[in-house]
């Protein structure tokens, strides 16, 4: 109750960002769902779709930093609300498409842009923000898990749509859940009123971009997890992208693809509370790293054997208590190691790492299964990068030397 009291003047804000974020990852991560349908449909190949979501993650990524930046000279309002207008923009050209152009900059361009904008590094910084530091871990966790709804609405609907009147109707589907995200974005931007929290001695105050730049890229632990976070993009976009294909060419029912999607976005919402949690009590990095060795030994036993509905859905839970955790981690990290000011730029470096890696978990996935008939090596190789990532980035937050302050 105490807690509840303490957040109460800064709910209409956390809510925002939450809802913001749930449909903006909902949508997107249901993609997949219209795959076999579309390139039956426009003549499209797997590896055509995979890159036209790997160029999304790529502008995602490489706008990420671009857009932390603006919020800090800006605000976050106009950003936020921008996003949300190019994620409604992006699925109307995606939706009206009849050839790889109108996907690849609809579903691709628009839609990476729009996430930059509205995605996890600028909600969680809204809500880092809007929090004291003691309540910081657990309310990032809170929305991580509460950003993963919109996939229990998208996924569905979208699967429902799609089966009955064809992939065009699923994503005019996504784009009426999709509408909601501007007057939340609005919402969300009333922490532009709010002061910020002056740096304290080992953090970066008021400097250039430039400086901050610098300060990260010149720390050791920042760097490992960056590197490590490569690896958690490729897993991730490898499922979301893929499992609806590799469920249909196992002869699975169409609508275990949805199902899966849906257990995923529940799951998350418990393991990004417990990882929220645990950021507060134990070394976050160390938590990254056993977040990545776990995603890796689940992803081997799934693969390893042929699917049936019941080892799907208990994979699918399990990458899902997994999924978002790592989200409210690297958010705390940064917060920790570099201040508030520059949090959503210097996160916004890092997810560009995530994204590259997601560009080769769903464009290489789909090169992969083109070039070999078959998913094995893909998921082979996610694994065997999954646990060396997860093993060096536990024995550096463990072993290695303790962070430096700050030097901007």
């Amino acid at each position: 109750m105490a807690v509840i009291k303490e957040l109460r003047p800064v709910l209409p804000i956390l809510l925002g960002a939450s809802i913001m974020l749930s449909l903006g990852m909902g949508v997107r991560q249901s993609f997949g769902l219209v795959m076999p349908s579309l390139t039956r449909d426009i003549a499209m190949s797997v590896a055509d779709f995979a890159f036209v979501m790997s160029v999304q993650n790529l502008a995602w990524g490489f706008l990420q930093p671009v857009a932390g930046a603006v919020a800090v000279r800006r605000g976050f309002r106009p950003v936020m609300v921008a996003g949300s207008a190019l994620y409604l923009a992006g699925l109307t050209l995606f939706a009206l498409a009849d050839g790889m152009t109108g996907v690849l900059l609809g579903g691709g361009v628009l839609i990476g842009m729009a996430l930059a904008c509205t995605a996890s590094a600028i909600s969680l910084a809204v809500g880092s923000r809007a929090v004291p530091g003691a309540l910081r871990s657990f309310v990032l966790g809170a929305i991580t898990a509460t950003g993963s709804l919109g996939a229990v609405l998208a996924a569905p609907l979208g699967q429902a749509l799609t089966q009955e009147w064809g992939w065009r109707a699923g994503l005019l589907g996504f784009l009426v859940l999709a509408a909601g995200m501007l007057p939340a974005a609005w919402l969300a931007g009333r922490i532009d009123r709010l002061p910020l929290p002056p740096a304290t001695a080992n953090q970066i105050g008021n400097v250039s971009a430039r400086a901050a730049l610098a300060s990260a890229t010149r720390s050791p632990p920042f760097l490992v997890m960056t590197g490590a976070y490569f690896v958690c993009g490729m897993q991730l976009l490898f499922i979301t992208t893929h499992l609806p294909s590799y469920l249909e060419i196992c002869g699975m029912d169409p609508t275990l693809s949805a199902e899966a999607l849906a257990a995923i976005a529940v799951f998350n919402v418990f393991g990004s509370l417990f990882f929220g949690w645990a950021g507060g009590h134990w070394s976050k990095l160390a938590l990254l790293g056993g977040i990545y060795i776990a995603r890796s030994v689940v992803l081997a036993a799934y693969f390893y054997f042929p699917p049936t509905p019941l080892s799907t859905l208990v994979f699918a839970s399990l990458m899902g208590f997994l999924w978002l955790g790592v989200g409210p981690l690297v958010a705390g990290s940064v917060a920790e190691m570099f201040g508030l000011r520059w949090q959503a730029m210097i996160q916004g470096v890092a997810f560009m790492s995530h994204q590259i890696g997601s560009f080769l978990g769903a464009f290489g996935g789909g090169l992969l299964f083109d070039m070999m008939g078959s998913y094995d090596l893909a998921w082979r190789l996610g694994v065997a990068m999954g646990l060396v990532a997860g093993v060096v980035q536990v024995s550096f937050a463990l072993l290695g030397p303790p962070p430096k302050p700050a030097t901007a």
